[in-house]
């Protein structure tokens, strides 16, 4: 009987087992290896060229030290907020338009309409930056080539400062479509009750969307905005792919970049722990603060 009993206790850890040992050995795994590596260093001796002339030691606090001084980082997340600053409100806030759009009474093509916004986001972001960069490219663009045919001339969108719209309009391509998912989920799991009523007492359209609708969807955007804070801090594979076709995204462009220059190109993985470390808590606050203000606010009634 006992037997019996403790065999059907152990059968939900059985299906959990996978998916533990997956989290176990890629993620948790490379975190504490990552930790691990961001206390040692490579002490040399002499010239360096003799058996044991090279061995790695414990550095303590070192790398760290060096990584929360080193300016290259702190301008790599100065230019993500930079980025973050534009993308973000966009992003969001053309997502909250479609979604509306879509839960709207009288909509044609809502089917497609919902496909079309959403199927970017199914394109990898690799394969959408590549599109969209040679798109870029004076030589190559129908775009360019069009302005030129129209006497505008050439316009470089991967200039210094335009670099950022770029980007921007890359990650628009893929983001909003998840984002306006989450928010029209949300919408139509409202009652249309509460739509007849504000009806019935004269609301419009409009008012009905400002007054009820984004109300109630407020804890799935702040949702969509930690999410996407969080992607944002951690841009890496667009400016990277990108790099090649434009000298207006240095190797150090974003944290996530240098982090990866200085472990791959630079050969220096301990240094490149401990920037990584530094980054992914400064992830971590930003992601439980705004959590906490999601609790507070959006689920605060609820408690």
């Amino acid at each position: 009987m006992r037997t019996a009993r403790g065999r059907r206790a152990a059968i939900p850890y059985a299906f959990l087992s996978p998916a533990i040992v997956l989290f176990v050995l890629f993620l948790l795994l490379p975190i504490g290896y990552t930790a691990y590596l961001s206390l040692r260093k490579v002490q040399v001796s002499g010239l360096g060229l003799g058996a044991g002339a090279r061995r790695e030691v414990f550095a303590g606090l070192e790398n760290y030290r060096v990584a929360v001084g080193d300016s290259d980082l702190w301008w790599g997340m100065v230019r993500v907020l930079v980025y973050g600053g534009i993308l973000l409100p966009a992003m969001l806030g053309l997502a909250l338009l479609f979604a509306l759009l879509l839960d709207a009474r009288r909509v044609g093509a809502r089917r497609f309409s919902r496909l079309a916004i959403f199927l970017p986001y199914a394109v990898p972001g690799v394969i959408a930056t590549l599109l969209w960069g040679f798109l870029y490219l004076p030589q190559v663009s129908p775009f360019q080539r069009a302005l030129r045919e129209l006497g505008v001339g050439t316009v470089d969108l991967m200039g210094p400062t335009t670099i950022y719209g770029a980007l921007v309009n890359i990650a628009l391509w893929g983001g909003v479509g998840f984002n306006m998912i989450v928010i029209y989920t949300t919408l139509r799991a409202i009652p249309a009750e509460l739509y007849e009523s504000a009806r019935i007492d004269g609301a419009s359209e409009t008012q009905i969307a400002l007054r009820i609708k984004i109300p109630l969807v407020t804890p799935a955007i702040i949702l969509t905005s930690v999410f996407s804070i969080i992607a944002t801090l951690q841009v890496f594979s667009e400016p990277t792919t990108l790099s090649p076709l434009t000298n207006s995204i240095p190797s150090d462009f974003t944290p996530l970049m240098k982090i990866y220059r200085d472990a791959f190109a630079r050969n220096d993985i301990y240094s490149a722990a401990a920037s990584s470390i530094v980054v992914a808590a400064l992830t971590l606050t930003v992601s439980f603060g705004l959590l906490w203000v999601l609790q507070k606010r959006a689920f605060g009634q609820e408690r």
